[in-house]
């Protein structure tokens, strides 16, 4: 494979083509289509998936089919590049709001990672976020059915569980509270009825589905437009900044590194049970907003930054509502799925591979 820009993110993309615990002969001479493929997860999984078709024998010998839906070809360019050119590679323009849309041929197994990530667009156009999820889902569902696919994940959010005051250790069977009434809780109540269609899609028509609920995750490929909490820790600390919170920042986080979401999410692919759902989650990252502020201020500007707090009236930065709770990960343990990175780790990677992407 063509050296990435960002060596970071080439390291990244070893590690989990490395993974003795994905099945790649499961996968190999079979075609895998990935939704969102521009986005982080997305990429990485497309990226991942032509590598091994490049580093691994059977891989070689079987080459996977790597199809990534797209919506722009020109931002598709611009993420995957030189793959353009692999003959087992290439992108399909669709729009998921569409129930008739066209993918040729067979296909194997489906990654759908496409989804809303930006709290601020929650806020201002909830309908579209609402339809975008749940009408998605729907037709590629209903792809996977028509397809007969071996096997589905579906990127669901730790937003499903909804609120919780105690800070329990949360699994999988367990529900907090969502506001109904809250605009900003669009996302997560689309996100659970996603789930359920799912569920239902699996019960009917037997569609061996995965459910994924992925706590934030970062790390090196993270663009420098990125405004999620993370990122604006990183750059703040890249530019020697205050770092500046509009909350008490007592709501508690929930990480995962990159790659071992990535290395979770394809060994779900094939050893996950259909129907059911997985914490994807680095128990030892979980930490106060407030706490993370001062990590990276602290540890990682080594105190020459400050965390400043300027909170506004309302939630005009579409924050979802202050949770606390920590993600359970035994499910996914179960499946011999272990973190790789750790918090300070995680960051480094972030701020180095920013630092080269500029």
């Amino acid at each position: 494979m063509t050296k990435e820009k960002d060596p970071y993110l080439e390291e990244d993309l070893r590690e989990i083509v490395a993974e003795n615990e994905i099945d790649w002969e499961a996968l190999a001479g079979c075609s895998v289509l990935v939704t969102g493929s521009t986005g982080l997860i997305g990429s990485l999984l497309v990226k991942a998936l032509c590598m091994a078709n490049q580093t691994l024998t059977f891989c070689k010998e079987k080459p996977i089919r790597v199809v990534a839906l797209i919506r722009s070809r020109k931002k598709a360019e611009e993420v995957f590049g030189p793959l353009y050119t692999e003959e087992v590679f290439s992108c399909v323009v669709a729009d998921l709001m569409q129930e008739e849309f066209a993918v040729e041929g067979e296909v194997d197994y489906i990654l759908h990672a496409a989804a809303q990530t930006a709290s601020k667009e929650m806020v201002e156009h909830p309908v579209e976020t609402i339809r975008t999820a749940v009408k998605g889902t729907e037709h590629l569902l209903a792809l996977a059915a028509q397809k007969k696919v071996r096997g589905m994940v579906y990127l669901s959010s730790m937003e499903v569980y909804g609120s919780f005051l105690d800070g329990r250790r949360v699994i999988e069977e367990m529900s907090g509270y969502v506001d109904p009434l809250a605009v900003r809780s669009n996302y997560p109540l689309a996100k659970r009825l996603c789930e359920n269609l799912c569920v239902a899609y699996h019960q009917e028509y037997g569609v061996p589905v995965r459910i994924a609920r992925l706590a934030q995750t970062f790390g090196a490929g993270v663009l420098p437009t990125d405004h999620r909490v993370f990122a604006q820790f990183a750059r703040s600390v890249m530019e020697k900044k205050d770092i500046v919170l509009h909350t008490h920042g007592q709501s508690e986080g929930n990480y995962c590194y990159t790659t071992d979401t990535v290395r979770a999410l394809l060994m779900l692919l094939t050893k996950g049970k259909p129907g059911e759902a997985y914490n994807i989650a680095n128990e030892e990252m979980h930490r106060k907003i407030a706490d993370l502020a001062e990590f990276a201020a602290g540890t990682l500007a080594e105190g020459r930054i400050r965390v400043v707090y300027e909170i506004p009236e309302g939630n005009s930065f579409g924050y979802a509502a202050d949770t606390r709770m920590c993600l359970d990960a035994s499910r996914m343990r179960e499946l011999s799925w272990e973190p790789k990175h750790g918090l300070e780790d995680s960051f480094r990677r972030l701020i180095a591979s920013l630092a080269v992407r500029g």
